[in-house]
């Protein structure tokens, strides 16, 4: 596959995966779009759906090889975790702590929040009880500013 094909196939799995278009998604991995590949602006398929709160996209990109901790690079976001925990999304959060997602791993390449950060600061119960249970260090922030 060239290159051209690559990032138009990109493109649209992530336009998909925000719109919560299943069937798309699927054709898409079909026709070989890279589950992990983003957008032209940064933008992750799985980032974009863990923040729409779409678990059955969510589902599909990890089972079809996306990597639950790759961080976006579009402006102004992070990793998937962070997404669905900040807009409380606890059924998103669930599945990507089951697929192996980081619980304490901080966005902005490590010097953003933290899932649980986010959870605790709009009052996101559900999401924040999840992360506990899975293991996130209830002493996120002087983790991240030790050594």
């Amino acid at each position: 596959m060239n290159r051209r094909t690559r990032k138009r196939l990109a493109r649209r799995l992530v336009i998909a995966a925000g719109a919560d278009d299943v069937g798309a998604v699927l054709a898409l991995l079909r026709a070989g779009a890279d589950p992990d590949a983003p957008d032209p602006h940064g933008s992750t398929p799985l980032y974009t759906a863990a923040l729409g709160g779409a678990p059955e996209i969510v589902a599909r990109l990890l089972t079809a090889g996306a990597a639950p901790d790759t961080e976006s690079r579009g402006e102004a976001e992070g990793t998937p975790l962070c997404a669905a925990a900040a807009w409380g999304r606890a059924d998103v959060v669930r599945l990507l702590l089951a697929h192996g997602a980081d619980p304490d791993l901080r966005e902005d390449a490590g010097t953003g929040h933290s899932p649980l950060e986010w959870t605790r600061k709009n009052g996101h119960t559900e999401a924040t009880e999840a992360l506990l249970t899975a293991g996130a260090r209830a002493d996120g922030h002087q983790a991240m500013t030790a050594g």
